[in-house]
């Protein structure tokens, strides 16, 4: 039984009491929202190592990271490093996005030696493979892409990013309205390139029923995928956009009518006074499904610094109820990121989705925060650094310059909670 059945029937699993724990909440609250859709626990039955992530309402706000190589770049060495540093950094997913080299070999051997829940798009291998026989993407079979997407589950991949909303009415609306950047979704471009090359429906919303059929074998989440996100500030929020995040309402709801366990992925590129109606637009029309978003990046000119942009956008998005942000790195729209952009982009989205639990009043979030303002009302400058995001950052950052005396020296002798407690007499408080 998937782990929406368990909870649908009154039975709370060990994934769901080992959530519960890490979140510092009672179990029943998880199966609650496992019942209910609008938590998911990603675990698929082959992922023996797998120390299970809760992602949804009331819940922590989680990081997925994103690695893997490219047709230029990358092999399973590499990509081993990546996790690592994802894990060390603190993410709470990692999605392999592989697209060169031997992708089935990379799949395997990161999710070996991850106890993160993992994440594929399968798309991606099953276009690949077709250019490999056929010298053309719009050459796959609906059986290769089906075929494809079993593997990835035996395989023991939690999550799944499936384009089931880019249907032939979307693509309809996308032409209808004329964008600046078209589609950045590179699961949503090959799909769209299939179905108007064999004048075919998206199959994977045709046969959603046989994706059912799958996930529901191994309880592998879908990840409704956006193929239609906004890649720039001019295309947010419209037609083509909208028709599909309709389109997954109604997918979120045959698939936990199935068993089936579901999110739903986001934009995108959002202007700041737009990301709270997103947000609410998709919890509204998903009713309460998870809601996954890369970013959101809030302008487009932030080239080498997009995990500032995304991160801007990630805290206002989690404020406003969004459960799970992708990350974004130094590195996107640029490059293939390395080890140290993924290092930034999980601190960067750490930082956005902790800004977000503050709002949301998620348990322990805001205790952590006054936890650091005492340790640095006392001067304690280990115990911020326990308490930082990043441990390793902030030692290394206070020691950069010696300071003459307790405090930091950026203020030396002129520290203004040392001056203002010698003259008022007032002593540091105490945890």
């Amino acid at each position: 039984m998937t782990q929406l059945e368990l909870a649908r029937e009154g039975n709370t699993s060990p994934q769901m009491v080992a959530v519960a724990q890490h979140e510092g909440i009672d179990a029943e609250f998880v199966r609650q929202g496992v019942a209910e859709g609008t938590i998911v626990v990603p675990a698929n039955i082959k992922h023996v190592n797998l120390a299970p992530c809760g992602i949804g309402r009331g819940l922590r706000t989680k990081i997925n990271a994103n690695i893997g190589t490219s047709s230029d770049f990358g092999d399973i060495a590499t990509e081993l490093e990546k996790l690592r540093v994802a894990i060390d950094a603190g993410a709470d997913a990692v999605m392999d996005l592989s697209t060169g080299g031997d992708i089935s070999a990379i799949r395997r051997a990161i999710i070996d030696s991850s106890s993160l829940p993992i994440g594929t798009v399968p798309i991606y291998q099953a276009g690949i493979e077709a250019i490999d026989r056929h010298s053309a993407i719009v050459k796959m079979t609906i059986d290769d892409l089906f075929a494809v997407i079993e593997q990835h589950a035996r395989d023991g991949v939690d999550f799944i990013t499936v384009h089931c909303g880019v249907t032939q009415s979307a693509i309809a609306q996308l032409k209808q309205q004329g964008r600046v950047a078209d589609v950045v979704s590179r699961g949503g471009a090959f799909l769209i390139g299939w179905m108007l090359h064999n004048e075919r429906e998206n199959p994977l919303y045709e046969q959603y029923d046989r994706l059912l059929e799958i996930a529901g074998e191994f309880d592998v989440t879908l990840s409704l995928g956006d193929g239609m996100r906004p890649g720039s500030l001019a295309d947010a929020t419209d037609r083509a956009q909208v028709q599909e995040l309709l389109t997954l309402g109604e997918l979120v709801n045959r698939a936990q009518q199935a068993g089936v366990q579901v999110m739903v992925e986001g934009p995108g590129h959002l202007p700041l006074n737009q990301i709270e109606t997103n947000v609410h637009l998709q919890k509204a029309i998903c009713k309460g499904a998870p809601f996954y978003v890369l970013g959101p990046l809030v302008t487009d000119v932030g080239a080498g610094y997009d995990h500032i942009t995304g991160a801007i956008g990630g805290a206002i998005a989690a404020a406003a109820g969004t459960d799970f942000l992708c990350y974004v790195t130094p590195a996107e729209h640029l490059s293939l990121p390395d080890p140290e952009d993924v290092r930034q982009g999980v601190i960067a989205s750490r930082i956005a989705a902790h800004a977000g639990d503050i709002v949301k009043e998620v348990k322990g979030a805001s205790q952590w925060d006054l936890k650091m303002s005492m340790a640095r009302k006392k001067l304690d400058w280990e115990e911020q650094a326990r308490l930082s995001l990043d441990p390793e950052r902030s030692r290394q950052v206070h020691s950069k310059h010696n300071s003459t005396g307790s405090a930091c020296s950026m203020c030396g002798q002129y520290c203004a909670m040392a001056l203002v407690e010698k003259f008022l007499g007032v002593k540091a408080a105490r945890c």
